[in-house]
């Protein structure tokens, strides 16, 4: 135990003195002691070294990393979700490093989206969605949250996305507020959004703002053309409810490949959080940080959106039960988990549920398998319950919990001072234009800190 203490200290002293402190895992300067990787428990080499491809080489990792992977480990292992190789699709707080002791209780998240459905991320063991509201029924039609068909799938993954408390994951796919309420405002048929599906949206909430505690508005949609906010009346909508109090945020699209690259409403109204897309490589380290293919401006009116990014790719989302894509995540995963000797019987007792699987039962056990792996790379497929993701549509709803993050642990922030923390708090991307990244990526950890700071501050 001496001599493990001898080498972190020897470790770290030679490091700083050479200038070379920094992680190799995760990138940042470490403010910790070293620790040994050969002092690491064992599965947690495989782990450790499957986020970090390219340093195979290292002695010592981070004492911050240790405790990450230590509290990964666990639930990647009891849920299945690590492959053999140690690969495995990290959760959004272990990637941002949100802080675990604000998890958005007592605020409430309205989305507002083309449909929905009662995940259990959202409903067990505790009911958290507070209202349901349809705007294509003046009753709302309660039904219609029920109901498992196309429309259903892109709201489900954003408020789960964010809410969600990975109920089907031992809480390991769980979003950033996974204690926060949420209403959940259908827009409209299975289809493109109008801005004014948005706007109706919109006006409910603000109608319902009180009545339900809402305090963060999601909207992962957005309109078809460029516009004022002087002259579009779903951006003054949007700046009417931010002077209401509502922190209203906005994905900005993901036209980046386009000549134009242009950013819609809502996204473009100025008072309003607009997220751009990050492509972490679905790693915790800083250094290998990219840019996703998302909008940015300036907008008409010569405002820079996005403001922030967050993760828009390898994105861990709910699968919508009941679904021919639920049925198939769940038979390949019984494959990849059973020995060679099982595989056709297996296939055999489900017919019908991958047409390629049902036409190679009279193949070898390799070749079934390579099948396997094709199609669970093909659909996303991190467990029998989730997939990945990609799209600003799954940015936004990660800012929106960090917002509330943000009220709960200090409920007197304005909209306007929840917007500057978040701003303030980002780190810029280097090598990158600011106009495509804004302020930068959102740091969840210093963006709550300053949060509590800010409240200590108007206490004194």
């Amino acid at each position: 135990m001496n001599e493990s203490k001898d080498y972190i200290r020897h470790r770290t002293r030679a490091d700083i003195a050479a200038g070379g402190n920094v992680c190799p895992v995760c990138a940042r300067e470490a403010r910790e002691e070293f620790v040994p990787f050969i002092a690491l428990e064992e599965g947690m080499d495989r782990l450790v070294r499957a986020n970090a491809p390219d340093t195979t080489e290292f002695e010592a990792i981070c004492a911050r990393c240790v405790r990450v992977f230590e509290r990964a480990k666990d639930n990647i292992v009891a849920d299945a979700a690590m492959q053999k190789d140690g690969s495995h699709v990290l959760s959004t707080p272990l990637r941002l490093d949100s802080v675990e002791s604000f998890t958005g209780k007592d605020v409430t998240i309205a989305f507002l989206d083309s449909g929905f459905y009662p995940h259990p991320d959202l409903t067990e063991p505790k009911n958290r969605i507070l209202a349901y509201r349809s705007m294509l029924d003046k009753d709302g039609d309660i039904e219609q949250l029920f109901a498992i068909d196309v429309a259903s799938w892109h709201g489900m993954m954003t408020s789960v996305v964010a809410a969600g408390n990975g109920s089907l994951s031992n809480g390991f796919y769980r979003g950033i507020a996974p204690d926060a309420n949420v209403v959940l405002v259908k827009l409209a048929k299975t289809g493109r959004i109008t801005e004014q599906n948005i706007e109706d949206g919109l006006e409910w909430v603000l109608d319902n703002r009180t009545k339900y505690g809402i305090k963060v508005v999601n909207i992962s949609a957005g309109g078809d053309f460029e516009n004022s906010y002087l002259h579009d009346s779903l951006s003054q909508t949007v700046e009417a409810c931010v002077t209401q109090g509502l922190v209203v945020v906005c994905a900005v699209g993901n036209a980046g490949h386009l000549p134009n690259h242009p950013v819609f409403p809502p996204a473009s109204s100025p008072s309003c959080i607009a997220v751009g897309g990050l492509d972490d490589k679905n790693s915790i380290n800083r250094a290998k940080r990219g840019m996703y293919r998302s909008s940015y401006g300036p907008t008409l009116d010569g405002f820079q959106k996005p403001e922030v990014i967050a993760p828009s790719i390898w994105v861990p989302a709910p699968i919508l039960p009941g679904t021919p894509t639920s049925k198939e995540a769940k038979l390949l995963r019984k494959l990849n988990r059973a020995s060679d000797s099982k595989l056709i019987d297996i296939i055999k007792d489900n017919p019908g549920v991958n047409p390629e699987l049902d036409a190679a039962v009279d193949r070898r056990p390799h070749s079934i398998r390579q099948i396997i792996t094709l199609r669970l790379r093909q659909e996303n497929v991190i467990t029998q319950h989730y997939k990945y993701v990609d799209g600003t549509s799954f940015s936004a709803p990660i800012v929106s919990s960090v917002a509330a993050q943000m009220l709960e642990a200090n409920p007197f922030l304005t909209a306007q001072q929840v917007k500057r923390i978040l701003i303030s708090t980002a780190e810029r991307l280097p090598h990158y234009e600011v106009d495509r990244q804004g302020w930068g990526v959102i740091d969840p950890r210093r963006a709550v800190e300053m949060a509590v700071k800010f409240g200590k501050e108007i206490e004194g």
